[in-house]
């Protein structure tokens, strides 16, 4: 394509452009400040690559289906949801946890079998996210820019595609976590082709498995990767829409055990929003949180070291919300239904009868001399103890 040609069709050059940027995603004709400032449109030739990805899915009809190759599909997607969660997350968009320059180095090229874009574009954006959260800044807002862009058309958008380095430079520091940012699609390739190069070795070398090159690819890559991709954006939208809020965060975060299963811990969005700093993400034992204990793991082998915790300040701020919450649904409750209310009187004074008339029953009753009368006050059996069991 000429300059000429160029000059002449603005489209065909932002195509040009958008293709290039597949190979090179710092590549920014005019300046990644200036696409920046673009306003928030869907780019069609960039929808191209979630088409291939959406499409790819449907290889299974052709290739059919083995034991193995959805096992792996399934085990893929834990696998690699962990570095979203763990990786991308965790790590390198709030440094909730220390490793070495080459364990980062490792850490982002997990990170990039994902096919969610280079480990410091992730930063970026999730820092940005936090800063404007639910805002009108706010990228992938569903209050503001409504549920599906929120889950995905927010990608598709040129102004979201650079990675303002200046954002980042704790990472940009790193050549070699630049250049894996810079060439972002050379990881899945790589990891694309060892799934199908691996369903190659299968049928040579295990057939008794019926597992082929192609349903490894299929299976393995394009459903895993695209159930993967749906999983993380589900934070993105439903968790500022589904859910409890436990804390008043200025945004619409929410905590939901659900996506907290789908994602592996990232459900417990709301805490999250409340102290970002914390490795863990589930506050308390009861809040399933596996990425925390993956994690927690790795630091048993030195990969990883200085896990941070969550604050006791932030904990007591949590038992106080969830007290309040407590109180506020009992009142809500007793305007809703008053004819419990009516039995909540009722079930004190029953208990009280009945242990007054048994003992009335024994009042008359001989009674040992060397032994203690056996007495209790009603009170004690109705009203509970304010002490905490020993």
């Amino acid at each position: 394509m000429t300059a000429s040609s160029a000059s002449r069709f603005p489209l065909l050059r932002r195509a040009g452009a958008a293709l290039v940027q597949w190979i090179d995603a710092d590549h920014a004709p005019g300046g990644a400040d200036r696409m920046r400032a673009e306003p928030d449109r869907v780019d069609w030739v960039r929808c191209i690559p979630f088409i291939v990805l959406h499409a790819g899915c449907l290889g299974v009809l052709w290739a059919g289906w083995s034991p193995f190759a959805v096992g792996c599909a399934v085990a893929l997607y834990f696998v690699r949801m962990f570095a979203v969660t763990g990786i991308y997350h965790r790590y390198f968009s709030h440094r909730t946890y220390r490793t070495s320059r080459f364990g980062q180095f490792l850490l982002a090229v997990w990170g990039g079998t994902t096919v969610q874009r280079g480990a410091l574009w992730w930063a970026y954006h999730h820092r940005h996210h936090h800063q404007h959260s639910d805002g009108p800044e706010d990228a992938h807002s569903p209050h503001v820019h409504g549920f599906w862009w929120s889950h995905i058309g927010w990608i598709t958008s040129r102004r979201n595609f650079p990675t303002d380095y200046s954002k980042i430079r704790d990472l940009a520091k790193y050549p070699e976590l630049v250049w894996l940012n810079r060439f972002d699609t050379v990881v899945p390739i790589l990891f694309a082709a060892g799934l199908w190069g691996l369903g190659w070795l299968l049928e040579i070398h295990a057939p008794g498995l019926h597992t082929t090159r192609w349903q490894m690819l299929w299976w393995a890559f394009f459903v895993s990767t695209t159930c993967l991709f749906h999983g993380t954006a589900c934070i993105n939208s439903l968790a500022h829409l589904l859910g409890r809020r436990r804390f008043g965060t200025g945004d619409d975060s929410r905590n939901s055990w659900i996506l907290a299963f789908v994602t592996l811990g990232e459900g417990w969005h709301n805490n999250h929003h409340r102290y970002m700093h914390s490795t863990r993400q589930g506050f308390y034992w009861w809040e399933f949180d596996p990425t925390y204990y993956g994690l927690k793991l790795m630091s048993y082998t030195g990969f990883i070291w200085d896990l941070k915790p969550v604050p006791e300040a932030i904990l007591a701020e949590a038992a106080r919300a969830d007290h309040a919450s407590s109180v506020a649904a009992a009142q809500r409750a007793a305007v809703l239904h008053p004819e419990l209310s009516s039995f909540r009187k009722v079930v004190p004074a029953a208990a009280a009868l009945a242990v007054a008339t048994v003992n009335a029953a024994h009042a008359n009753s001989p009674r040992r001399s060397d032994g203690p009368a056996i007495r209790q006050d009603v009170a004690e059996v109705v009203r509970p103890s304010a002490q905490p069991p020993k």
